[in-house]
């Protein structure tokens, strides 16, 4: 089975949505990274000489290679990844290889065999 891992750069306050939407688009799991800075092409505001970054959380969703495009699209939509500076990002990427995945790619295979 092939994956690709979808990377989802977005507000905290949005992880939630994203989370339930690549969920209930075929996802088996996800994990978050919480306290995520970045540097954009806008400058960042300061008070009182110390810089001040938004929140942000990185999403990571390894999906089945074959919903990647469609689940990708679900979490632009989720997270109002409009393409205006500053809302996030997500991308996908291709995965040569990953272990730990005996019961997700079981699941997987319940899906793909009920849709048959």
């Amino acid at each position: 089975m092939e994956f690709k891992l979808l990377l989802v750069v977005v507000e905290t306050d949005r992880v939630d949505k994203v989370l339930d939407a690549v969920l209930t688009a075929g996802a088996t799991g996800a994990t978050i990274l919480s306290n995520a800075r970045g540097l954009g092409l806008s400058p960042s505001k300061t008070f009182l000489g110390l810089t001040l970054f938004e929140q942000r959380s990185i999403v990571l969703v390894l999906v089945d290679a074959k919903k990647s495009d469609m689940i990708l699209e679900v979490a632009e939509e989720a997270g109002q990844l409009d393409e205006t500076l500053g809302t996030g990002i997500a991308l996908q990427l291709p995965v040569d290889k990953a272990v730990g995945l005996t019961e997700h790619i079981k699941r997987l295979a319940q899906e793909h065999h009920k849709k048959s």
